[in-house]
């Protein structure tokens, strides 16, 4: 056997059955690629895999360069917070009219409930003259700054499908994040932090779980990050017992060596990406700890916000996201549990569990407007309040021994979201419903033309910012007609 024979004997043993397949594969999608290469490379976002993160152009000039994204998880009532129905305050009681039951689904309400007007007092508050209930005093005095968007739709009944598709587009597993698509068309400013970082508080994650803020389709460097308010902010960001910062760099760099390596072999971006990454794991050591280290604000911030610092609280996580966005991250969001307004799920009424909620975010999410406003921030910065569908103007009914709960339901067909900053009007509302709060009368708003407004004040195309991934050019806005709600851009 001659040396060539050896050196191609050697090459063969050296491939695994899994680069076997791996190549394999490889060769159906070049096949596929040059079949449809016109379709999948259309509009795709060109970027250094080995610096996935870099900045990039937006397509045309935007209002906003960042997003902090209040996600209520569990879905507040609207009708106690921001939707003002005096006639359903008048039907308080009454049997709910079965037009509004027949061919519906509910989670709880059997038989024919009763309408339940809101167990809160309204008011007008601020100069445009905004409904707000008793329950947010601190919001108030900054609702001026606000656009309420209160005819929302959503297509989802349950709380995970409808978390997935506020946050991903689509009610199915496997898809991108918000967060994900904009590091993806845009990159982010700081690049020894992640560009999409995520902060939970209220005991639990959503129901969609991590998948909220996953990368789906896109690079795994997209993904969402999630950060810790005990410990590393992130985890295994500190080093091992016995492991000095010397001797971490030289394990580094001899995995990046490998990875090269590998890439070199067999050409695969992911391999580029995983490089990225550990050199962001890296840099992340001093950035983050320092980013995410709420010792030293002063004593009037903390006062401003009610932040108790060593805590996983809402307060907290909402000076994180002022500092975070401060450091160029490109998408903060944040998830607040516990906003499930069942009446007898803990053996408590609606104004029980959700006066509490409302105690939690109300000063610190009018602080932090009034936060990024002052430091010049709230101009460019993107601020969303959202939970993933609305809730019933009538009560549950769980039938049985007929019992009626102080509790609303699942109700997709209308609620109440605000945004500010960013590009959008201040004091402004827009959509209405009807009188009891059950249907959108007027400017009805679907998920998928949130996110067309939201990319249009990041100055992106909804239907040019894709991805090719199973022979389609996906949007986050998916295939059906998405339209941007220009009313609301100032």
């Amino acid at each position: 056997m001659n040396l060539t024979d050896h050196l191609q004997l050697a090459t063969l043993q050296h491939h695994t059955r899994r680069h076997f397949l791996q190549g394999g594969m490889a060769g159906l999608g070049a096949y596929w690629l040059a079949a449809n290469a016109a379709q999948a490379s259309s509009g795709a976002v060109e970027h250094d895999p080995a610096h996935p993160l870099e900045v990039r152009q937006p397509h045309f000039t935007p209002r906003a360069k960042r997003v902090i994204f209040l996600h209520m998880a569990g879905a507040p009532s609207q009708l106690e917070l921001f939707e003002h129905k005096p006639d359903l305050d008048r039907l308080n009681g009454q049997d709910c009219p079965q037009e509004f039951l027949e061919g519906q689904r509910f989670a709880f309400i059997r038989g024919v409930p009763k309408l339940l007007g809101s167990c809160y007092p309204f008011h007008q508050a601020g100069g445009a003259g905004q409904w707000i209930s008793d329950r947010l005093p601190h919001f108030e005095q900054v609702i001026d700054k606000v656009t309420f968007i209160r005819s929302m739709t959503s297509d989802q009944f349950n709380h995970a499908p409808a978390q997935l598709l506020m946050h991903t587009g689509n009610q199915n597993l496997g898809y991108a994040s918000m967060g994900s698509w904009l590091g993806y068309g845009l990159g982010s400013e700081n690049q020894n932090l992640p560009g999409f970082m995520v902060l939970v508080s209220g005991g639990r994650v959503p129901s969609a779980g991590k998948s909220a803020w996953g990368a789906g389709f896109l690079p795994s460097v997209y993904q969402g990050v999630q950060c810790r308010s005990e410990g590393d902010p992130v985890l295994f960001l500190s080093n091992p017992k016995g492991i000095d910062r010397a001797m971490r760099e030289r394990i580094l760099s001899a995995i990046n060596q490998v990875n090269q390596d590998t890439y070199q072999e067999f050409g695969d971006p992911e391999t580029l990406t995983r490089i990225a990454q550990y050199e962001m794991a890296a840099n992340m050591q001093l950035t983050a700890s320092a980013a995410m280290d709420l010792a030293d604000e002063p004593e009037h911030i903390h006062q401003l916000y009610g932040t108790q610092p060593g805590r996983e609280s809402f307060a907290n996580n909402c000076v994180l996201a002022r500092r975070l966005v401060e450091r160029g991250v490109r998408f903060v969001q944040l998830f607040h549990w516990g906003w499930d307004s069942h009446g007898a799920s803990q053996g408590e009424a609606l104004n029980s569990g959700f006066k509490q909620r409302c105690a939690e975010v109300d000063q610190p999410m009018a602080a932090l407007l009034t936060d990024l406003e002052q430091r010049g921030l709230l101009e460019d910065t993107l601020v969303v309040f959202a939970g993933e569908f609305g809730r019933t103007p009538m009560r549950e009914n769980r039938g049985g021994r007929e019992m009626q709960f102080v509790g609303r339901d699942h109700h997709p067909h209308a609620f109440t979201i605000w945004l500010a900053g960013g590009g959008v009007k201040q004091g402004f509302s827009y959509g209405e419903t009807d009188p009891i709060g059950y249907h959108v009368t007027k400017d009805p708003v679907e998920v998928r033309d949130l996110h067309a407004t939201l990319w249009h004040l990041l100055g992106l195309d909804h239907q040019k910012l894709v991805y090719p991934h199973q022979g389609l050019n996906q949007k986050l806005t998916g295939v059906k007609p998405a339209r941007v709600v220009h009313d609301i851009v100032a």
